[in-house]
């Protein structure tokens, strides 16, 4: 298994190419990197007054929020803006119905049948809302094991397209708390806008 490396480093050193001058490191994840930020932009948006803005706890979240609770609350509510990469993240119906499937219903009801989503355009951006109440299940962390069981939430979440690629952004809190914010948190998603 030596040997032809060897031989293969030898053959380099003897090519034309390196004959000319000094060899050329390339750092192909940074010129990557840079090429992606500087042709695709980025989404922007605008933070709703009222919002305390959190350093995201890990590298796959563009933002972190925390909404203050309601009076009768004990939780505040959260908001996470994602971006996983461009073709990453899976579909937007995956996300949806995997957003829906976190919610869980003692009505009788499917959580599908009690969710409200609808697609718009928010300056120029295809957007895809989902709108559910019910007990939130979602696993706490990915790959944990261990799960919420919190009755009388509400999730709204959306899924923006850009030619970077989509952002998600996911609402979790009571639902009074959330009420509280409905109009703060339509606003935020009217003002997506990439460049």
């Amino acid at each position: 298994m030596l040997k032809p490396t060897i031989v293969l480093f030898a053959a380099t050193l003897t090519s034309p190419a390196c004959a000319q001058g000094p060899a050329v490191t390339l750092d192909l994840s940074n010129s990557q990197q840079a090429q992606t930020s500087a042709s695709a932009g980025d989404l922007k948006y605008k933070v709703p007054k009222g919002w305390i803005v959190e350093s995201p706890t890990s590298s796959m979240r563009t933002a972190q929020y925390r909404l203050p609770k309601a009076e009768g609350d004990t939780e505040d509510a959260v908001l996470v803006l994602y971006y996983f990469g461009q073709g990453q993240g899976g579909s937007t119906a995956a996300n949806i119905d995997r957003w829906i499937n976190q919610m869980q219903q003692v009505d009788g009801h499917t959580s599908k049948e009690n969710a409200k989503s609808e697609t718009l355009t928010v300056n120029g951006l295809k957007v895809t809302t989902v709108d559910l109440a019910g007990t939130y299940t979602a696993e706490m962390s990915p790959g944990s094991g261990t799960f919420n069981n919190k009755v009388g939430y509400r999730l709204r979440a959306a899924v923006v397209e850009t030619p970077k690629g989509s952002y998600y952004a996911k609402l979790v809190g009571p639902e009074k708390t959330v009420a509280r914010w409905d109009q703060a948190y339509t606003e935020y998603v009217k003002s997506f806008e990439f460049r």
